[in-house]
């Protein structure tokens, strides 16, 4: 009976509809995809110069706004049309206007979401201004509609191609070990959260950043603090392009070590918030190992 009661229990909340947490992933995944292609489709139709597909993507009431600073250095800001936007995406032109996007930042609550893209805009081959564009969506009967977009301009200090995002997370690991080698704690320290987790391979070793930094004061006073080579490491960078996790194999002094971390997107750009090392033990020296450590 009791085996009876504990299966319904397990199998009541599939029956009744609750999303497991990889269902919530894949859920979550799917509403994303489908504001992307709201605004990829806007894009699309901008390139071929058909109004009805832009239009079919906003509310009616959208609204549309620029903000810019005019030659003096004033902030200005400019109220568009959709009707005047529609009229000039479908009024003959003799080159393709092309924008660019570089990246989309979605975030997403119930029927609301908001995306934040950076952009080159092109007119055929030549380039004409960069900037961010902000869109606001709703979640329709007919899908997701784009109810105001808020756009910067500028033509200096652009951008033109979309960041090799794994490439520079890659290389911002790379520095972060390398600066333990070379026993440069600004570096170090600099490349870490100021709520950032270490944690050592001891059961004791939970460090915050400060607590980390006093215990590893006397360490980077030599030439080097420690020097951890890397095997292999693999690196995922989450949907929202603000938050990525890697795990690494490591040859150190104490053999090898398998680790892993997160990193965050902050204001002062990307920055490790926790990492977790441990000593890798091989499946057949188990048991000698659990022998030591009752020693």
């Amino acid at each position: 009976m009791r085996k009876s009661l504990l299966f319904l229990c397990l199998l009541l909340p599939f029956a009744i509809g609750i999303p497991t947490g990889l269902a919530k992933a894949q859920t979550n995944n799917s509403r994303r995809a489908e504001v992307v292609q709201t605004i990829q489709k806007l894009f699309d139709g901008m390139r071929a110069g058909d109004s009805s597909m832009v239009s079919s993507v906003f509310d009616p009431n959208a609204s549309m706004h620029t903000t810019f600073f005019d030659p003096e250095g004033n902030p200005q800001l400019r109220t568009g049309s959709l009707a005047g936007f529609l009229n000039a995406i479908g009024s003959p032109k003799d080159e393709i206007w092309d924008e660019r996007i570089l990246g989309y930042d979605v975030q997403i609550d119930q029927s609301m979401a908001t995306v934040w893209t950076p952009y080159a805009f092109f007119r055929g081959e030549n380039f004409s201004h960069c900037g961010v564009n902000a869109f606001q969506l709703y979640k329709s009967e007919e899908g997701w509609k784009i109810i105001n977009i808020m756009d910067t301009r500028q033509r200096e200090g652009c951008q033109m191609e979309p960041d090799d995002l794994q490439r520079k997370l890659e290389g911002l690991v790379s520095s972060w070990h390398q600066a333990a080698t070379d026993a440069d704690e600004d570096i170090y320290f600099g490349l870490m959260s100021a709520n950032s987790i270490f944690i050592g391979t001891d059961a004791s070793e939970r460090w915050t950043k400060d607590e980390f930094m006093t215990y590893a004061e006397s360490a980077f006073q030599k030439d080097t603090a420690w020097d951890f080579k890397t095997v292999y490491r693999h690196i995922t960078v989450a949907d929202d392009h603000r938050h990525a996790w890697w795990d690494e194999k490591l040859d150190t002094w104490m053999g090898t070590c398998m680790a892993s971390g997160v990193l965050e997107k902050t204001e002062a750009g990307w920055k490790v918030t926790h990492y977790q090392l441990s000593l890798a033990v091989p499946n057949d020296k188990i048991e000698a190992f659990q022998e030591l450590l009752k020693q």
